[in-house]
């Protein structure tokens, strides 16, 4: 994994902005099942030296509009990077 060197401004891929950006060129496996930092990543894929690369975009809760679940995890742990438990 690696990070890009001057990373856009918003995601290109929603045009929302980000946490993080990551870059990477191998294998990789996103599970964002009960994430309390994160809500969604976005995948860009580009290529760079005659390399397939993938450009991770990491968006937290509340850059997405959903600040329930980011509060619920709060409120359950005192901890944003908790998990977030599944409400019924």
């Amino acid at each position: 994994m690696d990070a890009p060197e001057a990373p856009p401004a918003e995601c290109p891929v929603c045009d929302t902005s980000y946490s993080s950006v990551s870059l990477h060129e191998s294998g990789l496996m996103v599970n964002l099942l009960d994430n309390a930092r994160y809500r969604r990543v976005c995948f860009e894929p580009i290529e760079r030296d005659g390399n397939a690369l993938v450009r991770f975009y990491h968006h937290s809760h509340e850059q997405v509009g959903d600040t329930e679940a980011s509060s619920r995890s709060e409120t359950a742990s005192g901890d944003a990077t908790a998990p977030v438990e599944p409400t019924e």
